[in-house]
């Protein structure tokens, strides 16, 4: 299958936002998404991928509007009749989501492997961006606690509220999975890749630990990252508990200086127009953008400012 002309790195909300704003001023047609799975587990013996669904649902227009995850119009009778059972109900999986991971999980064991599984999904779904997989390998994100414990990434984020008792995050399982199938082609023949706004620790991170993913941006270093800190916070999410793990500075300016070798620009929130200077020292072009994606028309002007940038006049 021939590359599409737009290639991007994404995890959860925050990319699935910014995708649905791309793909409303580009064909979805002409876009790969390479998706983070370092998130995934097996929930009551089901495979779930909450970042390939996240994306999966809003472009299909599915998602829950108010979370940004899971299905609109959720009910959650099972979960509640587990709960009453005695069964484990920290993680929140709804009844018309629940048919999505009966069905992954039939296909992944009749053989099937992840990345036809989620082409089939999107099918089904009228999706029509092609959404990869990073990996068909497990690759389980682990959370080092400061007590010495490990936990997946789920059970940090969810289970336990995503506290600040982060010592380090293992991401070696990526690092010995192999890519899926399509994602170095779509990385290689994409003529604008971009970083979508998501954690560069546990989402973009655990994308570039796969085995030549990193060093292929690097030597093209021509992507264009969106920053998803903004005034010094992350939109959603753990990252400023994430980010000095990996001795980075919870800001725009500490985003661009992990993506520096990688990225040939940065869009920023107009909050921190301030650093704009100091990134652009970093050898970085910048945008300056409303970066909270309230509603869909910010989302697809947030986009263009990003494809404006990864095509300079």
């Amino acid at each position: 299958m021939p590359a599409r002309p737009i290639a991007a790195l994404a995890g959860g909300v925050g990319a699935a936002r910014f995708l649905a704003g791309l793909v409303r001023v580009v064909p979805p047609e002409d876009l790969s998404v390479i998706v983070n799975t370092g998130d995934d587990r097996d929930f009551f013996g089901l495979r779930v991928c909450p970042d390939l669904d996240t994306v999966m649902y809003t472009l299909a227009g599915e998602v829950d509007p108010d979370q940004g995850w899971g299905r609109r119009g959720e009910s959650f009778h099972c979960l509640e009749s587990l709960r009453r059972l005695g069964g484990d109900s920290w993680f929140r999986l709804g009844d018309r989501d629940l048919a999505v991971h009966v069905l992954r999980t039939q296909r992944l064991r009749q053989g099937a492997r992840l990345d036809e599984v989620t082409a089939e999904l999107c099918a089904a779904f009228g999706v029509r961006a092609q959404l990869l997989p990073m990996t068909c390998d497990p690759s389980a994100t682990l959370v080092v606690r400061q007590d010495g414990t490990r936990t997946d990434f789920q059970e940090y984020l969810v289970r336990d509220g995503a506290p600040d008792d982060v010592a380090a995050v293992d991401l070696s399982a990526a690092a010995a999975a192999t890519p899926a199938p399509g994602v170095m082609e779509a990385l290689e023949g994409a003529s604008t890749l971009l970083i979508c706004p998501s954690n560069p620790v546990v989402s973009i991170g655990t994308i570039l630990q796969l085995p030549g993913v990193r060093a292929l941006l690097e030597r093209r270093r021509d992507a264009v990252g969106v920053s998803p800190i903004i005034g010094g916070r992350p939109v959603k999410g753990p990252a400023d508990r994430l980010l000095p793990c990996v001795g980075a500075e919870v800001s725009a300016l500490g985003v661009a200086r992990l993506y520096r070798d990688l990225c040939a620009g940065l869009v920023i929130d107009r909050a921190d127009a301030g650093l704009a200077t100091p990134i652009e020292e970093l050898g970085l072009r910048v945008r300056v953008e409303e970066t909270l994606m309230r509603d869909s028309s910010v989302a697809m002007r947030l986009a263009g400012a990003a494809l404006e940038l990864a095509s300079p006049a």
